[in-house]
C-alpha cells in the first residue's frame, strides 16, 4: 500500500482526535479508518493485530496504532501511529486541564462529561460485541466466562488470567492440530 508518512500521521491524528474514552472506544473508528476507508490492512489482519495488542502492556489504541504503522511503513510508520494517536489527546487534556478547574461545577460541563461517559461505555460494548461475533465459538465463550469468573469472583490478577488463557489456548490448538493431522 502506497501512502505518504504525512497522510498516515493524519489518519492517526483523526483517530485520536475524534474518539473520546480511548482504548476500546477507539476500535470501531480505527477499523473504519484503517480497514474500510484507507484499506491499509484487511479485517482479518486488523483483528489479529488487535488480539495481539490486547495482550501487550500499555494502552490498546497506542499499541494498535504502533503495530499498524510498523506494518505499513516500518519504524517511521510506528512513530507516526504513536504520535498521531496521542497528540490530539495530549493537546485536548492540556487545554481542558487549564479550563476545567475554573468551570468544573458548571451544570453544562457536568452534563457534557456524563454524555461522554455514556457514549464511551456504548462504544466499548459495540467493540466487545463485534469481537464476539467475529470469534464466537463454544471455546471462546468458555474462556471468556472463565476469565470473567477468575477476575470478578476470585480476584485473580488479569495478567495471570491472560497468560493462562494464552497458554491454555495454545495447548488446546496444538492438540487439535495434532488430532487433525493424524486423521
Amino acid at each position: 500500500m502506497r501512502i505518504s508518512m504525512v497522510k498516515l500521521f493524519f489518519i492517526f491524528v483523526k483517530i485520536g482526535a475524534f474518539t473520546f474514552g480511548g482504548g476500546y472506544a477507539m476500535v470501531p473508528i480505527m477499523e473504519r479508518e484503517i480497514v474500510k476507508r484507507h484499506k491499509l490492512m484487511d479485517a482479518d489482519a486488523f483483528y489479529d493485530a488487535l488480539v495481539v495488542c490486547q495482550s501487550l502492556p500499555g494502552p490498546i489504541a497506542i499499541n494498535v496504532s504502533t503495530f499498524t504503522g510498523l506494518k505499513i511503513k516500518g519504524w517511521k510508520g510506528a512513530l507516526a501511529g504513536v504520535f498521531g494517536t496521542a497528540l490530539p489527546s495530549f493537546l485536548i487534556i492540556l487545554g481542558v486541564a487549564t479550563l476545567l478547574f475554573r468551570y468544573i461545577e458548571n451544570p453544562l460541563v457536568e452534563a457534557f462529561f456524563l454524555g461522554v461517559r455514556i457514549s464511551v461505555v456504548s462504544l466499548m460494548l459495540y467493540a466487545a460485541l463485534k469481537l464476539f461475533k467475529r470469534h464466537a465459538n463454544l471455546f471462546a465463550v468458555f474462556m471468556g466466562a472463565m476469565a470473567f469468573t477468575l477476575v470478578a469472583t476470585f480476584t485473580v490478577h488479569p495478567f495471570y488470567v491472560v497468560f493462562g488463557a494464552a497458554f491454555f489456548g495454545y495447548a488446546v490448538n496444538t492438540v487439535k492440530e495434532a488430532v487433525d493431522h493424524a486423521h
